[in-house]
């Protein structure tokens, strides 16, 4: 279990040299891969969200696809489809891009809810259904999806069934100026990571980009359940709950 511990802390560690000043961005997306479920994040453009996410999929030895969302596309297009094969005179089943362990959803909010409707069923039930017949999804899988708050012009809102789905709502914001120098010097030099701050040097550490296998994130998975939780905090879960179903049956002192 410590191996697993380490191995993540240091996907963690590494996602922050690359991703400055999105420490708690970087936190929230492996927390939800650990929790086996999926992120919506929400920021400007230019505040490396895609990159975040890519960064993550880097580090996993696993299939990543990326959707560029768009208000031509339709569900097949994600879903995949069935296609006539005229050498065998008979229709085949075509993933798309949806059948892999990671998948981003790429400013998601540019298609219509009929194109977004095609995700809910694979973040539901990790299954897709065409043409009658049911095909499962990997058991590592993935939907990060991003989007700009800011021009809302020929976007389209989440409907509420498909956030639902989203276990992490992530809103991110503008680095501070320290921050923003770091990433000038990031920029400037991929291959090396800056140590301290304002006129000190640049280091080459020579770290190398951490790798785990899927079945290493499944093991961990399996590690967080086995995390002990006590009865009043399964309590103030469930009053949480409660709270946000029948807020007039809430008593505020």
């Amino acid at each position: 279990m410590s191996e697993i511990r380490n191995k993540i802390l240091q996907l963690l560690n590494y996602m922050n040299t690359k991703i400055i000043g999105q420490e708690d961005l970087n936190k929230k997306l492996i927390t939800t891969l650990l929790a086996d479920g999926h992120a919506l994040v929400e920021g400007a453009p230019g505040l490396a969200k895609t990159k975040a996410i890519k960064t993550l999929s880097s580090m996993i030895s696993a299939k990543y696809n990326r959707i560029q969302f768009t208000p031509d596309l339709l569900p097949s297009d994600i879903t995949g489809s069935d296609i006539y094969v005229a050498d065998k005179g008979e229709f085949e089943f075509r993933s798309g891009p949806v059948f892999a362990n990671l998948v981003l959803a790429d400013e998601i909010n540019r298609a219509p809810a009929k194109v977004q409707s095609a995700l809910l069923e694979a973040m539901a039930e990790r299954q897709v259904s065409v043409g009658g017949k049911r095909y499962a999804l990997p058991e590592l899988f993935m939907v990060m999806a991003t989007q700009n708050p800011i021009e809302h012009e020929g976007t389209y809102n989440l409907p509420e069934a498909q956030l639902d789905r989203f276990l992490m709502h992530i809103k991110i914001d503008q680095p501070d100026r320290e921050t923003e120098r770091k990433i000038l010097r990031l920029v400037r030099n991929e291959n090396k990571i800056a140590c301290g701050t304002d006129t000190e040097c640049w280091e080459d550490k020579g770290q190398k980009e951490p790798k785990i296998m899927i079945k290493d994130v499944i093991e961990a998975r399996s590690s967080v359940y086995d995390v002990h939780m006590s009865e009043a905090i399964e309590e103030y879960l469930v009053q949480l709950i409660m709270a946000t179903r029948h807020p007039e049956n809430m008593i505020l002192n």
